[in-house]
């Protein structure tokens, strides 16, 4: 098939490229080379147009019925578990601009002719699944440990979390059960995405590529893992306008995190 770039690959089966060792070095590095891309082709735009419809959505929902407002946080932490895939054009962006091609935004939408977008799209349906089983499993213990009226204002909804035994045990237990949705969509995506669209390997080739990434530099990917964390955290903080810039920087740096950890 055709690339992107006019040379010719099949989606193909082998055998997991080999890693290297990264040092946190090479994370400083990524989230430089992810802020020059954002720089020279900022992305904010497209990324405007995405996170404010959905959190209209949220507080829309919000506005008619409490009875979303259990799910608010495992909404807008779970999200995240799908951010890769959401990233795929910013991948393309970037490896359009290392080549010294034309990198502007409309070629983020070049990956959607691919022959591999078939397996960027079953890896993305992993991930989706991954984000609603966190969210039906949110849900599950938060009716099993508190069930509160549909009704129940918001400041006793958090009396409730923070002031009783049973509310302890929701926020323990259902951080425990995102934490473990939180590191298998981490290992089974943190360079999977970008390998299917720079190589064309199939699924199953890039996720055992990704896992031996999280295997070969497991320190140095849980600190990647805590600053993808950390800078989502502070993009949430002034009403998500910081997502607008975070959100793009760390998809191009997630194509660069690639390039040092794949050989």
């Amino acid at each position: 098939m055709a690339n992107l770039d006019n040379t010719f690959h099949e989606v193909t089966s082998i055998a997991p490229p080999r890693i290297r060792s990264i040092t946190p070095q090479d994370l400083i590095d990524a989230l430089w080379l992810g802020w020059q891309d954002f720089k020279e082709q900022p992305s904010h735009l497209v990324f405007t147009a995405l996170i404010y419809p959905i959190a209209g959505v949220l507080l829309a929902q919000l506005t008619v019925s409490y009875n979303i407002f259990p799910l608010l946080f495992p909404l807008l932490s779970g999200f995240a578990l799908i951010g890769p895939f959401a990233a795929i054009g910013l991948y393309e962006i970037s490896r359009r601009r290392e080549r010294g091609m034309d990198s502007s935004w409309v070629h983020a939408l070049d990956v959607l002719r691919s022959r591999s977008i078939r397996e960027v799209f079953m890896l993305g349906a992993m991930l989706t699944g991954l984000f609603l089983f966190w969210l039906f499993s949110a849900w599950y213990i938060y009716r099993t440990l508190l069930d509160l009226p549909p009704d129940v204002s918001t400041p006793d909804f958090l009396r409730a979390v923070f002031t009783t035994f049973d509310g302890w045990v929701m926020i323990v237990v259902g951080n425990a059960v995102g934490l473990l949705c939180a590191i298998l969509a981490f290992s089974i995506s943190v360079v999977s995405f970008p390998l299917i669209i720079d190589r064309h390997v199939d699924a199953p080739t890039a996720i055992r590529t990704s896992i031996a990434a999280v295997e070969a530099n497991p320190r140095v990917m849980m600190y990647w893992g805590l600053m993808v964390t950390g800078l989502l955290v502070l993009g949430c903080l002034p009403v998500l306008v910081g997502l607008i810039v975070v959100m793009p920087v760390l998809g191009h740096a997630s194509w660069h995190l690639y390039r040092k950890v794949v050989d």
